[in-house]
């Protein structure tokens, strides 16, 4: 179905994929106060693997292409690192630093990706970058001091939290960039299917070593556990990866990577009204900063 006719429509698809992660991600945090990271992890990757090869069907595509092997262990390997680990860290530090502080965190996504793109790909910074990369930084750093009105997060959970986060970014940035030539050649829903299946083969390889396996099975028939991780996993792993897509289809390129920016300012603004997290001034100013960071980055090639 041709959309392009509708005004707008890549700028809405753009907009509303960052704001259903956000949604999704205090959907993560609210299903984090009872399912273990590991467990949580898991379902969304069985689920979002399922969700995505119905919708690759339904539209008549192959799950299994005329492509080098290679191609398939590169997924494979992205998938293992992005979803596996990535995703596994992201929602460990999602548990220590609460939705807030997380959207400062996420912001370090940018210079994670520049760095990797500099390192394996070539790329350079103009000056005002590398200056939109320092107040990103200063910004995630500034979170170790952000602990509430109160003092009620331990600095150590925190600083925890912030490492387990910065490593998040730089998994995902590996995976990215892993797969970037392939994303430029192939099928996109083609690519999602067998990274999410790199992921959850990680995590199937590694559940029989870990002591609570079967407290984690036991969770995909808890009724009450399903409640809390199906939402999110629906926005976060499906829904917000369509409407990425409409947005780079009928939008431009810089247009819609700017929109999806806005994910942090959600989250932030989220996290206040539906979790009652501090809206303290540091909290905001850090905020601030690491938008003003992203911006720069963006506009200043």
């Amino acid at each position: 179905m041709d959309l392009s006719g509708i005004p707008y429509i890549g700028e809405m698809f753009a907009l509303g994929a960052p704001l259903c992660w956000a949604f999704a991600v205090i959907l993560f945090r609210w299903a984090g106060q009872t399912v273990p990271p590991f467990t949580l992890n898991l379902f969304k990757n069985v689920v979002g693997l399922l969700l995505g090869v119905v919708t690759v069907l339904a539209m008549g595509d192959p799950l299994w292409r005329s492509a080098p092997l290679s191609d398939y262990w590169i997924l494979i390997g992205s998938g293992i690192i992005g979803i596996g680990i990535s995703d596994l860290l992201f929602f460990m530090a999602l548990n220590r630093v609460g939705a807030g502080l997380w959207s400062i965190i996420n912001t370090s996504y940018s210079p994670s990706i520049i760095f990797m793109a500099i390192l394996f790909l070539g790329e350079s910074l103009a000056p005002v970058q590398w200056f939109g990369v320092a107040l990103i930084l200063s910004a995630v750093l500034a979170v170790t001091w952000m602990r509430g009105p109160k003092g009620e997060v331990p600095k150590k959970t925190v600083v925890v939290g912030v490492l387990l986060g910065i490593t998040a970014m730089l998994t995902q940035a590996v995976s990215v960039i892993m797969v970037k030539p392939l994303l430029e050649s192939t099928d996109l829903m083609w690519n999602f299917v067998w990274r999410l299946l790199g992921g959850l083969g990680f995590m199937l390889v590694i559940l029989p070593f870990r002591p609570d396996r079967l407290k984690v099975v036991k969770s995909f028939g808890n009724v009450k556990d399903l409640t809390r991780m199906l939402p999110g996993t629906f926005l976060g792993t499906y829904l917000s990866l369509m409407l990425w897509l409409g947005g780079m289809k009928y939008a431009k390129a810089s247009v819609a990577s700017v929109l999806n920016q806005t994910s942090s300012l959600f989250i932030f603004v989220l996290a206040v009204l539906l979790l009652k997290e501090p809206a303290t001034k540091r909290r905001i100013a850090g905020l601030i900063v690491g938008i003003a960071g992203v911006a720069l980055v963006t506009f200043g090639g």
